[in-house]
């Protein structure tokens, strides 16, 4: 098993960051053939998902968290530890914190149009970490 770290800055407030490239570059420097590859974001107020990575796509799953998770709402976390950003934490445990994909011919296995991206949900710009796990 080989680990890496990935190292982001976002702006907050549902940030959508495709890092498909920087993850196939760890499975390349690894030299993974054939396996799989954990991808994790440490941090309550961030996710991994996969997307069609396109502006449409972006803006549509960006109006579907605030729908579904408004950043406005009513929330005992705000009110009892005078915060502001349980909207985040909420949207990141909805979506979850990491994905695992197989690695084949030494490619991630992704469809044309699927992207690995990192989804920042806080209130606030962040340094945000994505652990890179590779087994064969």
């Amino acid at each position: 098993m080989r680990t890496a770290e990935l190292r982001f800055s976002t702006q907050g407030e549902t940030d959508v960051l495709d890092i498909t490239a920087q993850v196939q570059g760890v499975v390349e420097e690894v030299g993974v053939g054939e396996g799989q590859v954990l991808v994790f974001v440490r941090g309550s107020t961030a996710a991994i998902s996969t997307m069609e990575f396109e502006p449409g796509g972006v803006h549509d799953l960006q109006q579907m968290v605030e729908r579904l998770i408004p950043a406005r709402g009513d929330y005992e976390h705000n009110r009892l530890n005078h915060d502001s950003n349980s909207h985040a934490h909420q949207r990141a445990t909805l979506v979850g914190p990491s994905e695992t994909l197989p690695v084949i011919g030494g490619r991630l296995a992704l469809g044309t149009w699927q992207q690995l991206v990192l989804l920042d949900f806080d209130d606030r710009p962040r340094e945000r970490t994505v652990i890179v796990q590779l087994a064969s």
